[in-house]
């Protein structure tokens, strides 16, 4: 009986380290993310245009991180469910996005 428990404690602290190594790979990820960005952003070694898309770059790279370290979505298929949903809200998000910008370069248009 002892030994199913023990099985079942060594399981638990192994995914409790499984998971602790998952947040400091992920912090530790965010914190150079975001050195990086400020670095861009602040230098400009290339100019400004190089320097936008570095910071998208950064960006994206950082929602990865993020979703990856941090809310553990992968492709499995446990989690496509998980993913799924979250591209959906994203679509969701850029067809608002891309409707505003729409309807206020109209809006710009006819008041010139």
């Amino acid at each position: 009986m002892s030994t199913n428990t023990d099985t079942v404690l060594k399981l638990g602290e192994a995914e409790h380290r499984r998971e602790l190594r998952s947040y400091y790979w992920g912090f530790a990820g965010a914190v150079v993310l975001t050195a990086f960005s400020f670095l861009a952003a602040l230098w400009q070694p290339f100019g400004p245009f190089v320097a936008y898309c570095g910071l998208g770059a950064f960006a994206v790279a950082q929602i990865i991180v993020h979703f990856r370290c941090f809310l553990h979505l992968d492709l499995t298929r446990q989690k496509r469910e998980d993913l799924q949903l979250l591209l959906f809200t994203f679509l969701i998000i850029a067809i608002m996005i891309a409707g505003t910008v729409w309807i206020l370069g109209s809006l710009m248009d006819r008041m010139m």
